[in-house]
């Protein structure tokens, strides 16, 4: 496991070479918020790095119900029993392993790996705007119909979930990196992806934290030149 921390974020990556998968640790005054849950084998990291922050991980926030973002939830929810579990009113449905789409959604198949066997059910369900510590929750749909990425009231760093990517070349969700296409291959709605995308961009970031990829600081000129390519992808499929 890699660590990398910039201010009160850190990035917990496993595999950083070949198939990076991060979650991350929000460090508040007297407490610890975990958001992704990263991969079933990822518990032990998750437990030493909030070890060596000497503070109680009091939440566990989900971008979206992934298995590549939830694979560590149910242990980490039986080692940390009073850790309260968040996620988008929209995901929770995922999280149970209902594929089925809502009315008013773009009737396309829900992708990516979907658990089915998770015991864990959220305590919280999330809304655009709800805060959760120093934390702001921002709907940003389009890799699923109920991901959500999240800015660091205090520093303005958003964490992303998948929708961006950052390995090899940075991206939106939904834009195909020859090199690392899963985030892209997983991704249900590829307009709305493209539509959060800008919406995050419209915050300006001081640091962008993905699921899959390094942390980006001042983000701004790598977003917006994904966007564009976004933009091209989608005129081009349109044409």
């Amino acid at each position: 496991m890699r660590t990398t921390q910039i201010g009160n974020l850190v990035q917990l990556t496993w595999l950083p070479d070949f198939f990076p998968v991060n979650c991350y640790l929000v460090v508040e005054e007297n407490e610890l918020t975990l958001i992704d849950a990263a991969l079933p084998f990822s518990v032990k990291g998750i437990i030493s790095a909030a070890a060596k922050l000497n503070k109680p991980v009091t939440r566990i926030v989900l971008t979206h119900a992934h298995g590549d973002h939830v694979g560590a939830l149910d242990e980490l929810k039986r080692r940390l029993p009073a850790a309260k579990v968040y996620i988008s009113e929209r995901d929770a449905a995922l999280l149970r392993g209902d594929r089925s789409l809502r009315a008013g959604e773009p009737q396309m198949p829900i992708k990516g790996s979907v658990p089915k066997k998770l015991k864990t059910r959220p305590d919280v369900v999330l809304q655009e705007g709800d805060l959760i510590g120093s934390l702001q929750a921002i709907s940003t749909p389009g890799h699923t119909p109920g991901s959500m990425s999240f800015i660091d009231t205090r520093t303005r760093a958003i964490i992303a979930g998948d929708a961006f990517q950052a390995f090899h070349r940075t991206a939106v969700s939904g834009t195909v990196v020859p090199l690392f296409p899963f985030p892209a291959m997983a991704t249900w709605n590829k307009e709305l992806a493209l539509a959060s995308a800008v919406k995050l961009a419209e915050l300006s970031p001081a640091v962008l934290a993905v699921g899959h990829g390094n942390l980006l600081k001042e983000p701004m000129e790598a977003m917006k030149q994904a966007i564009l390519r976004s933009e091209q992808t989608l005129r081009k499929a349109g044409s």
